[in-house]
């Protein structure tokens, strides 16, 4: 990775009242190496990181819904002009793209308000998903796209090795059955299940979030379900990072509500 592409230097005024040349880095830069170094300082910040991104997620998203609530009223009337705007655009042309292109963020807009919404008064719901698919994960499949990642990376040998038998667990897991139906019937909630197993089973000496990361990655290429129509990531790289640290620091309670946050950010509304 070049510097030049991670870093920018800035002039900054420092506690003496002068200005300051200061490397300022990519935060997925910082983010990337606190991750992968292993050092008492390391440590210190990923407990400090992952706290972080956890307060954010709740403790901001709790901000966010008692501002959402005082402005409810607005909200609904956003919605109902999109309805109206969206029957304008179908039944006639507009003149300006640009009317268009600022339909399209509104319509996204208000479904992103919603679905914090929905987080923060507990009503999530699994919703807009896909059929199970054709493609059908197995634990052998799962330790061949290790291995490969193992040797394209170059990462240490206690990297990918298990602990247990945990891995064919969480494979298995996401394809149980309860009287003859599916636990989790669509891929979008077989991805999100995939994703949660294998970050909460710690069942690697090493890389259990990247490893898990890759392959709920790998299952959603698998499913069509990795890039959105204009070939757009469906889940930003971003978000998949906050999501898996969240998961592994989430309590086995708050289970239901990670899965199904994690099914509402790839499902079709996105």
């Amino acid at each position: 990775m070049r510097r030049q592409s991670t870093c920018s230097i800035l002039e900054q005024v420092a506690e003496d009242g002068k200005l300051r040349k200061m490397n300022l880095y990519n935060l997925d830069v910082i983010i990337s190496v606190g991750y992968r170094v292993n050092s008492k300082h390391a440590t210190q910040f990923r407990v400090w990181a992952t706290g972080v991104l956890k307060r954010h997620l709740t403790e901001g998203f709790t901000v966010n819904q008692k501002l959402l609530s005082e402005q409810t009223q607005k909200l609904d009337a956003l919605k109902k002009a999109i309805v109206l705007i969206q029957r304008a655009k179908s039944g006639r042309d507009l003149d300006y793209k640009e009317a268009t292109g600022l339909l399209d963020v509104i319509e996204k807009y208000s479904y992103a308000l919603g679905l914090l919404d929905d987080y923060d008064r507990n009503k999530l719901r699994v919703s807009h998903t896909s059929s199970g698919g054709k493609f059908v994960l197995t634990y052998e499949k799962v330790v061949e796209a290790v291995r490969e990642m193992k040797g394209k990376s170059g990462a240490a040998d206690i990297f990918g090795l298990e602990k247990d038998q945990s891995l064919k667990s969480s494979v298995a897991a996401i394809y149980q059955t309860f009287g003859g139906r599916e636990l989790y019937p669509s891929a979008e909630e077989k991805a999100a299940h995939l994703l949660y197993f294998i970050v909460k089973n710690h069942s690697f000496v090493d890389g259990n979030k990247r490893i898990a990361a890759a392959v709920f990655l790998w299952f959603l290429e698998k499913h069509r379900l990795l890039y959105k129509s204009d070939g757009s990531k469906r889940l930003p790289d971003n978000a998949l990072v906050a999501l898996t640290l969240m998961i592994a620091e989430s309590k086995p309670e708050e289970k239901d509500v990670m899965t199904t946050l994690v099914v509402n950010l790839i499902n079709k509304c996105n």
